[in-house]
């Protein structure tokens, strides 16, 4: 089940793809159907990131986050 990290909502339009840049706020960057389109920050409330969560704008419009599952697997040696 995922958290929600932000009380800010943010409105989608259609034609974009949004997510949450490496500076902590919400971002907005068109799709290749949409050529005239520009890079936009959308959200003004900064999010820290922690180490093992996955950061996402959910369904509803808000920044949420929820923990990495990775089953356990360990990273392959090479020999």
């Amino acid at each position: 089940m995922a958290e929600r990290l932000t009380s800010e909502k943010v409105e989608r339009e259609d034609g974009y793809l949004y997510f949450l840049g490496k500076d902590g706020f919400a971002w907005r960057t068109p799709m290749k159907n949409n050529p005239r389109g520009r890079k936009a920050k959308v959200g003004s409330e900064r999010v820290r990131r922690e180490d093992g969560f996955l950061y996402f704008i959910d369904k509803s419009g808000y920044v949420a986050r929820t923990k990495m599952n990775r089953r356990g697997r360990v990273a392959r040696r090479r020999r």
